[in-house]
């Protein structure tokens, strides 16, 4: 950095040298090694046919001979090559990776919690059960909304029972209805759930603003429509400022309103979706709650509704018996069913509700906030460097397009690349599909203003390469052990799994790349 604290020049290259035995901890095999030393038998030794019948593998395979060291050394050094929320931001819009407290985890691990079963009777229950009872009130009541379901896994499983109820509610005055609207500014995974549960999808446009073009939307419901699927804020950030309008143009027509919960940390302690008109909804506690979301652990999709849904909630559902203990009630006639083998993904109960009483009212409205103002601050910042296509007023994520900079032949794709060299998970590419080139960022409530100030920096200074070498960016990243990839043959030819070597040949650490 120069004295003004940019970015100047080119990050050192890092060697891209790395010994063979670094590469693969196949090649470091020998014959013989052993990371472990049993005691010798103390009972009789047992055929492994014998146990296991037909099932039982003569041949293990190639599996490598290595020492505890070389093992631990192993899976460390790859830890190293990793990026981390412990390590820095993700601005990944649309996906709300934020900092997990660890307070969250050390709950989720105590005595009791950690260990109960979910086959154990409800007797020796209570305590779980009144954790989800607990959750489910929290929940309630941030949503505005009558009742609620633990049961669905993730996000998209949500989006799924959700629209399970809407079917269910339809199918009960006589008419399953056809079709299911969309705005094209939904996340993906919107339309794909439309048609699982055996609804057409039918596109709406979004009007210059990037919210729901109302005229249009008139035309569209009719007795047919079962139901709008509305993500709110949309996925470029905008609030649905006419959302009750919206919800009076559905239920006219019988229609109902499902809300995609994906981006309610913008909303939490601020307004309530069951206050604006929306019928059904999922959240995503692994996301506005803080448990682990994405490689860092299950998800977790609750869904909650008004009471008109309430009778065609998945079974079990959870209750207060008549002795005032918590269990659950299956003779629900209306029922769509079970959504999961047991009740949800309990350890993400745990750390969303640890997440929700220690932030309390005021503390979770804070974080509503500090993500509003986090991203604005980048738009406020970077707004001129980076065509921005909405000029609509943003909330938790702000979406940029990569026109610019297309001009002289970088793309959004390019950039994202380019921010790995300067430290940082690259942004979301090109998605929402709405915005051509889209540069998707969102910085959640848990970074400060000192590393939004180096992102903005680090963006400021890709821009300019992109103005004065624009080879440096399209050859990005250029500090990685794996450098840029044919992303054609990633897509058309996945390697999706690792080969062995012939032994009697060693790999030279070109060809153990190659391999790889």
């Amino acid at each position: 950095m120069d004295n003004d604290g940019k970015f100047i020049g080119t990050p050192q290259k890092a060697s891209t040298h790395v010994s063979q035995d670094e590469r693969l901890i196949f090649e470091q095999s020998s014959p013989g090694k052993k990371a472990y030393k049993l005691p010798a038998l103390d009972v009789p030794a047992v055929d492994a046919k014998v146990l296991l019948g037909e099932a039982a593998r003569e041949d293990l395979g190639l599996m490598p001979e290595v020492s505890e060291i070389e093992i631990i050394r192993h899976y460390t050094r790859l830890s190293t090559w990793n990026y981390a929320i412990d390590l820095g931001m993700y601005p990944l819009g649309s996906c709300t990776m934020k900092y997990n407290p660890r307070v969250n985890e050390v709950v989720s691990r105590l005595e009791g919690i950690a260990d109960a079963h979910p086959y154990q009777p409800v007797e020796l229950s209570q305590g779980s059960l009144n954790i989800m009872q607990l959750l489910s009130e929290c929940l309630m009541e941030i949503t505005g909304m009558d009742a609620i379901t633990l049961q669905p896994a993730a996000g998209a499983h949500g989006e799924f029972t959700g629209i399970l109820l809407v079917r269910a509610y339809h199918e009960s005055l006589g008419n399953p209805r056809r079709k299911i609207l969309i705005p094209d500014s939904a996340h993906g995974t919107n339309p794909a759930t439309a048609a699982v549960c055996g609804y057409q999808v039918q596109n709406l446009k979004s009007n210059p603003q990037g919210m729901v073009d109302l005229e249009e939307l008139e035309k569209l419901v009719d007795d047919d429509t079962a139901a709008l699927m509305l993500t709110n804020p949309s996925t470029i950030g905008v609030f649905e400022s006419e959302i009750h309008k919206i919800a009076d143009i559905l239920h006219a027509k019988g229609a109902l309103l499902y809300m995609d919960g994906a981006n309610m940390n913008a909303l939490v302690g601020k307004t309530r979706p069951g206050d604006f008109g929306v019928d059904v909804m999922h959240l995503n506690l692994h996301k506005t709650f803080s448990t682990p979301h994405g490689g860092g652990g299950p998800g977790s999709g609750p869904v909650a509704c008004k009471k008109i849904l309430e009778p065609f909630l998945p079974t079990p559902v959870l209750c207060t018996r008549e002795d005032g203990t918590l269990g659950f009630e299956f003779n629900r006639p209306q029922t769509v069913g079970r959504v999961r083998a047991f009740y949800g993904n309990f350890g993400m109960f745990v750390r969303a509700l640890a997440y929700i009483l220690a932030n309390g009212p005021d503390g979770l409205r804070q974080t509503t906030e500090d993500a509003v103002l986090n991203a604005n601050y980048l738009r406020a910042k970077l707004e001129g460097i980076f065509e921005l296509p909405y000029k609509t007023a943003t909330l938790h994520e702000v979406v940029f397009s990569d026109r610019a900079q297309a001009r002289n032949g970088i793309k959004t794709g390019d950039m994202a690349k380019r921010m790995i060299d300067y430290g940082f998970h690259p942004y979301t590419v090109s998605f929402p599909m709405i915005v051509a080139g889209a540069m998707m960022i969102e910085p959640t409530e848990s970074e400060s203003r000192q590393e939004l100030d180096l992102l903005v920096d680090a963006l400021k200074q890709i821009a300019r390469e992109a103005e004065e070498n624009p080879q440096l960016v399209l050859d990005a990243p250029h500090t990685t052990r794996v450098s840029r990839m044919d992303e054609t043959a990633a897509a058309r030819k996945p390697v999706l799994r690792w080969k062995a070597p012939a032994l009697a040949t060693p790999l030279q650490p070109d060809t153990a790349a190659k391999e790889w």
